[in-house]
Formats: C-alpha cells, sequence, structure tokens
C-alpha cells in the first residue's frame, strides 16, 4: 500500500482542520482528492508530504512513518504544491539540474526527465519566459527527478488554458501507470478525465471514497423528450422508475429515473404503445460536479 492514513486529525488552535479521516491508496493508482475551499485538503497534503505534522492518528507512505521516518518519506515522494515556488530568473535546464544535485542525480536523469515532461523545446529559455503551462510543467519534472513511487499534486490544473489542460491531463495520466497519483483539484472534469477513484472531503471529514464508476453507477438519470402535442404528468409517472416528472415549457418534458440504466428505451417504448409521436429523445446523465454539490452542500 502507498499512502495508508489511519484516524488522522489535525487541529490549529480550536479550529479542526481534518478530523480522524483514514484512507488507503495502492500502486498503481490515479486518486482525485476533492472538496471545496477549506475542507482540509492541502493540509493533508502537507502531512502527506511530512511540511507539518498531525495531531493525532497513523500515517505512512511507501511503508514509512512520516513522524519516525520522515527523510525516507520524502525520498519517495514527488510534492507539487499549490503555489509552484519557482525560481523565475533560472534556466529551466539549470534549475532542473540544481534540483537534482540535491538528490545526487545524473544530468542523464535530468534530460530523461526533460524530455518526458514535454518540456524540450523550452529548456534554453528562463523559467520567467515561460507559460503557465509550461511552469507546470517545470513543477512536475522537478518532482519526478528522484523517480519518487508516490506523486502528490496540488491543484496542478490550476490557471491553465483548455491546450494545456490536455497536455498536463495525458502527462498525468502516464505517469499514473507506474506510479501512485494523489491530485486535489477543483475542475471536475479532469476528475472523470484522469482519475480511477475519488475521495471527497467536507469540513475536515471523508463524506465519499470510491472508485469512480461505482460513483457513476449510483446517479440518477434524466430523460428529455418532447411529444407533438401536451401529456399529462401523471400519464408519465406510470413510466418504470420514475421519480419525478417536470414539464419545463412546450410539449418538452424531463424525466428523471431513479436509476443510472438508459431508459430511452423504455420511454420509447412506452410512447409508442400509447400512440405518443416522439419529436426529440435525449438523455441528461447527473455529472460529477452535482453530486460533488450534493455531498459538500450544507
Amino acid at each position: 500500500m502507498s499512502i495508508e492514513v489511519s484516524g488522522v486529525s489535525k487541529l490549529y488552535g480550536s479550529q479542526k482542520a481534518l478530523n480522524n479521516i483514514s484512507f488507503k491508496v495502492s500502486k498503481p493508482e490515479i486518486v482525485g482528492f476533492l472538496g471545496p475551499n477549506g475542507a482540509g485538503k492541502s493540509t493533508m497534503m502537507k502531512i502527506l508530504t511530512t511540511y507539518i505534522k498531525a495531531s493525532s492518528g497513523n500515517i505512512k507512505v511507501n511503508s514509512f512513518d512520516v513522524n519516525e521516518q520522515a527523510k525516507n518519506v520524502q525520498k519517495s515522494v514527488g510534492y507539487l504544491p499549490e503555489n509552484n515556488p519557482l525560481y523565475l530568473e533560472m534556466y529551466v535546464k539549470e534549475y532542473l539540474r540544481f534540483n537534482a544535485q540535491i538528490y545526487n542525480i545524473s544530468n542523464d536523469r535530468v534530460q530523461e526527465v526533460i524530455a518526458l515532461t514535454g518540456l524540450t523545446p523550452e529548456s534554453h529559455k528562463k523559467i520567467g519566459q515561460l507559460s503557465k503551462g509550461y511552469r507546470q510543467r517545470v513543477g512536475l519534472a522537478c518532482s519526478l527527478l528522484h523517480d519518487p513511487e508516490v506523486l502528490i499534486l496540488d491543484e496542478p490544473t490550476t490557471g491553465l488554458d483548455p491546450n494545456q489542460l490536455v497536455d498536463i491531463r495525458n502527462l498525468i495520466k502516464t505517469i499514473g501507470k507506474t506510479k501512485t497519483v494523489f491530485l486535489s483539484t477543483h475542475i471536475m472534469q479532469e476528475v472523470e478525465a484522469m482519475c480511477d477513484r475519488v475521495i471527497i472531503i467536507n469540513k475536515g471529514e471523508i463524506v465519499a471514497d470510491k472508485k469512480l464508476i461505482e460513483l457513476q453507477e449510483g446517479k440518477e438519470q434524466t430523460v428529455i423528450v418532447e411529444f407533438d402535442y401536451r401529456v399529462e404528468d401523471a400519464f408519465l409517472q406510470k413510466l418504470p422508475k420514475v421519480k419525478n416528472v417536470i414539464n419545463p415549457h412546450g410539449f418538452v418534458y424531463e424525466i428523471t429515473f431513479k436509476t443510472s440504466e438508459d431508459m430511452r428505451s423504455h420511454v420509447f417504448d412506452f410512447a409508442h404503445d400509447n400512440q405518443l409521436k416522439i419529436l426529440q429523445l435525449n438523455q441528461k446523465n447527473a455529472s460529477l460536479e452535482s453530486m460533488f454539490r450534493e455531498l459538500t452542500s450544507n
């Protein structure tokens, strides 16, 4: 097990940032750590990387105790903090070689990481001349220099344009094939595109911990159907597994079902059996974002 968190709490004075949380992450796995601002995400990541200590509980990273074997944890973890601190006046290659010396890493490894993160065309430039996307790549490259088993990324895609998002997403997915990646983000589409599993935290407590596919399977589904004349809502309630029916305008109906099963064929058969003419029939699935709001709302 790459990460083992058991009964961890963190107090800042009288404020409890984390409240007795537990979870495990295996290898290889990409886990999205989600939560609203102030939920405790960054606090948890700082504890995992030994920057701060928990008030109580036990944590192991690569079987090393974060309190008793902090140096070993640091050697086995790559960390990209939210603010991505960089020396803007240094050249890309110079900066990476500077950091490589800390780990006694060869220049050959620096070149490997530059190629892996797609920095080769920009490696001769000063970091201050780079776009936000390439600066994120430099941060990722730095976290990968010592070939860590666990990569912890705090908001790695914040502020990136759509093209940069795709590049960083693909890079993280590639890394996640052989390593453990534990990342936080507010971009739900990125979680759906990258992650195998999500852990959702709210007010310092875990409110969901599931494989992404399991979280999606439990959702409701809405079918949007338009008929050629008005139909009574109560009549459509006769469909199987119906939760509610809404008539937003005209002859259009939004039928919500208590299942993730594709119910369009059922609606089509129902219309045919009752001599109803369908003008349009679409499926509108609940998103991870809507589930996130439900789990973290007051």
